[in-house]
């Protein structure tokens, strides 16, 4: 049988997922997405040329491998559209035979952008920091059992229907209390049968798909996006995004059973970030903030949005590293903190005089509490394109090996550049099989 592997971010996104898929794709046969929608940015660097992606796995770069969006992803299908017509224009092939959807991933319409951006800009106590992107709603929608489906396009008889039956209220609601614009319902409709024709040669049936795959011995890897801070059940609620991105939301999110996954990989930032609002323990003071964002170009894929920056949260990270049962990592960036002599490491919170190594769940606290640093030794070297772990300066080598024992985890990957070739790949689970 094939090798299965689930990568997921460690952190509050933003890691550089797409740049370990597109690595790791090589040895993968089959790439599939299975939560979030288009408010994920996933920034992959060849020979160069930087593509951006938001709802196409990262394996659509590698002629032979099937890239699959699960029942979990929530689809802008005129998004999906843009971005595969981008890519083709760039040279790169997405035909049927290397993009499968899931016919029961629901649908990211106009009316959810709307509400998205009404509801955000009504808050009054507490504002997300959301993409505006329609996610959250989408999946409201998907809770009330109101929302649209892909398989829903082709009901010629339903849709009008289903569509009415969203929008006279949301209409409502726009008009009266929100006062914002409404939606067309009849232009949306005929919209819709446009692009369901687009689509319709990549919709299919994704957990058989799958599971055919599974039986024929191919090797599968699973794509997160977001990261597990975000979580809709484990992330720092109410300042998440609205889907199960840990490992575990593979179950549901493609309906493949977890117990089939052999390695649980977790991206780590040498440091780290955060985009939008919510607590940030370790966020970086005195200047030291911009200073990471300038040097590491921390400015949302997605967005635009500058990048809240700062220190190593190990608090946090061995929290991530619980809930995704992580076996490996990947320490991504770590040519950035080239210019520091000295690196913080956050190993346990302060709060009211007390010392807490466990990541609260309540956020109120969170928001309170002071990060306990060590202070590792930085290196003064140019690390970029340095090709093996032995040739990394000792500091840089003791920085990553502090990190990964305190993870209890191996280390997969160091990325010292943002080019793909950029990568000291230290494990390959293909011949650890």
């Amino acid at each position: 049988m094939g090798i299965n592997i689930c990568v997921t971010g460690g952190q509050w996104g933003d890691e550089g997922k797409g740049k370990v898929i597109d690595v790791l794709s090589r040895d993968f046969d089959v790439v599939a997405r299975f939560q979030g929608g288009s408010n994920a940015g996933h920034t992959v660097v060849i020979n160069r040329k930087t593509y951006f992606l938001h709802l196409i796995p990262s394996g659509i770069f590698h002629k032979d491998k099937v890239c699959i969006i699960g029942n979990g992803v929530v689809l802008d299908p005129f998004g999906l559209k843009e971005e595969i017509e981008n890519l083709k224009s760039n040279g790169i092939e997405v035909t049927p035979e290397k993009l499968s959807i899931s016919d029961r991933a629901h649908l990211v319409l106009p009316f959810h952008n709307v509400l998205d951006r009404s509801l955000e800009k009504s808050r009054v106590f507490r504002k997300i920091g959301t993409t505006g992107r329609g996610i959250g709603p989408s999946y409201a929608t998907k809770a009330l059992r109101t929302g649209i489906r892909v398989i829903d396009l082709y009901n010629d008889e339903g849709l009008k229907v289903m569509l009415k039956d969203s929008l006279d209220c949301l209409n409502y609601l726009f008009e009266n209390y929100f006062n914002s614009e409404i939606v067309d319902i009849d232009k949306l409709y005929n919209d819709l049968l446009e692009i369901r024709e687009f689509l319709r040669p990549f919709v299919s049936n994704t957990v058989y798909k799958l599971d055919k795959l599974y039986r024929e011995g191919k090797s599968i890897l699973f794509e997160g996006a977001q990261a597990s801070l975000l979580d809709i059940d484990h992330g720092t609620y109410p300042f998440v995004t609205s889907s199960s991105v840990i490992a575990g939301g593979i179950s549901s999110g493609a309906g493949f059973p977890a117990s089939k996954l052999d390695y649980s990989l977790g991206i780590f930032k040498a440091y780290c970030t955060r985009v939008g609002n919510g607590p940030f323990p370790s966020e970086a003071q005195n200047g030291l903030g911009e200073i990471l964002r300038s040097i590491g170009g921390e400015f949302g894929t997605t967005t635009g949005r500058p990048r809240r920056c700062g220190w190593f949260d190990l608090v946090a990270a061995k929290y991530a590293a619980i809930v995704n049962g992580y076996t490996h990592i990947a320490l991504m960036k770590l040519d950035v903190l080239s210019k520091f002599t000295e690196l913080p490491v956050c190993v346990e919170y302060k709060y009211k005089g007390s010392k807490l190594k466990e990541f609260p769940s309540d956020i109120n606290l969170l928001e309170k509490v002071e990060p306990v640093y060590k202070f590792l030794k930085g290196w003064d070297i140019d690390i970029t394109g340095v090709k093996t772990f032995e040739d990394l300066p000792i500091e840089a080598q003791d920085y990553v090996k502090f990190i990964a024992d305190k993870l209890e985890t191996e280390v997969y990957l160091i990325s010292v550049g943002p080019d793909r070739s950029e990568s000291i790949v230290t494990y390959n689970f293909l011949e650890k099989a």
